[in-house]
């Protein structure tokens, strides 16, 4: 077997692979004959089929399938070894017909070539980091937070923003009165919890008041009609809850409100872990830090945004074999025809092209993602998944164990893998370049993120 490559321009080339009898009849010879034993063929019994008889059904596929693992193994070991940087897949110049009277074949390939990139990734090339401040408002709202979360539920005097109400309901007529007619809608223990209301308007009507009051407010548009919440507040069958729009009194006879954490040991341990925070210092330190690590992706997503816009404004301006993988998009996509090809295309080029500077910058770099990078990753997805469920303290065994399973997901795995590779990329890059770190409040940041996505929109 012959292999050669011709260059025909600096982003095409052709590939020719030339194939003798010796190369595959061997090969040809062996599956024949695996045919044979397991062929069950009317008027033979089965393993006994003659070879004539084998070839005459067989040979030609057999031949056709050899040839084509023969010579794709050929193409990309060649493509490998040479190391030929391909877009795509080389594309057949036309199909070979296998005939009895034809031993030897020649295969042609025409090949898209990825351009060769200069690109530069080091000190002179400078780029923003906004390092997000965190205010004392930023503190107070994640302290108070905490408070209530660790805190308490006691009796209260006063409905506030966060408390939970008892008492009963009586449905009322169109003029305000209770409804005493048969089937009249009446809750002799009912709850209602105004914080997690949909229109704030109903639930600002319970705001301030106290054991004994009654307040006049209507549950269908508190929860936007939603039969399920309907049904379970009024006790009433689901199917009919959605048509209740009547306005209710709600006469309290319980005010349940949280009261805050006290700020010891014991919350502490439950805030940041065991016996890692031990006085109010380090726990308004441990506050800022923790704030700080949930701000930093923001600010992480930014660079890596303007990072890639910057280099791809840099090189996009590059030379790619348009045709060869015009054909190649066709061949691998039943949408895509000759007749919407170039529309398509053209919407695909950003893309390919970033792709093709990202590959550059990624070999300039020496970027590569292992298992202990995915593992990494796991790792960190799982402790934010817990924190989204208020647990911030799980310990290593848990963590490892949850992230292993994430990572044994095909579903999860591709998702991780990808991500992986762009911040890797990405944090590659930072360390390469003159980051230029500036702090900015919040209210900056989000400026600065909209211009930029005004001017890329």
């Amino acid at each position: 077997m012959n292999v050669s490559f011709n260059k025909e321009s600096d982003v095409v080339g052709r590939l020719v692979i030339t194939v003798n009898e010796a190369d595959y009849a061997d090969k040809v010879s062996t599956e024949l004959k695996k045919i044979q034993k397991q062929a069950n063929i009317p008027g033979f019994r089965k393993g006994a089929v003659p070879m004539p008889q084998i070839k005459r059904r067989y040979e030609k596929a057999v031949i056709s399938d050899t040839l084509n693992k023969e010579v794709n193994d050929a193409m990309f070991d060649y493509l490998q070894k040479e190391n030929i940087h391909v877009l795509g897949e080389p594309m057949p110049v036309k199909v070979q017909e296998i005939t009895d009277d034809v031993k030897d074949y020649t295969f042609e390939f025409e090949v898209g070539l990825a351009p060769e990139l200069n690109v530069v990734v080091d000190k002179s090339v400078e780029l923003p980091y906004y390092k997000i401040e965190v205010s004392d408002k930023m503190v107070e709202d994640q302290n108070k937070a905490f408070n209530e979360r660790f805190g308490a539920q006691v009796p209260g005097e006063e409905v506030d923003e966060k408390a939970v109400i008892k008492g009963s309901l009586q449905q009322l007529n169109a003029d305000g009165t209770v409804n005493t007619n048969d089937g009249a809608i009446q809750v002799i223990s009912a709850i209602v919890a105004p914080f997690t209301f949909k229109d704030k308007e109903e639930a600002a009507k319970f705001l301030g008041k106290k054991v004994n009051d009654k307040v006049v407010y209507n549950p269908y548009k508190s929860c936007e009609g939603n039969a399920v919440e309907m049904a379970s507040l009024l006790n009433i069958d689901k199917a009919i809850a959605g048509d209740i729009k009547d306005d209710f009194e709600f006469a309290i006879s319980e005010i349940i409100v949280v009261k805050p954490a006290e700020h010891n040991q014991d919350f502490y341990d439950q805030v940041a872990g065991r016996d890692k925070v031990h006085n109010e210092e380090e726990y308004t330190e441990f506050v800022k830090n923790l704030i700080a690590s949930q701000l930093e992706g923001n600010s992480v997503q930014f660079f890596d945004a303007t990072g890639e816009k910057y280099f791809y404004d840099k090189y996009q301006d590059m030379q790619l074999p348009d045709e060869v993988l015009k054909k190649w998009l066709v061949a691998r996509n039943e949408e895509l025809t000759a007749e919407n090809i170039d529309e398509e295309y053209a919407k695909l080029l950003p893309s390919l092209k970033w792709q093709i500077i990202r590959d550059a910058i990624a070999s300039k770099l020496d970027v590569k993602v292992d298992e202990n990078d995915m593992l990494t990753y796991a790792r960190l997805m799982t402790r934010n998944q817990f924190a989204q469920y208020g647990i911030y303290n799980a310990d290593d065994h848990t963590i490892e164990e949850a992230a292993k399973r994430l990572l044994n997901s095909r579903e999860y795995r591709s998702r991780i893998a990808e991500t992986v590779s762009t911040q890797k990329l990405f944090n590659t890059i930072r360390n390469a370049v003159n980051t230029k770190v500036e702090e900015v409040s919040l209210d900056k940041f989000i400026e600065l993120n909209n211009n930029f996505n005004k001017a890329e929109g």
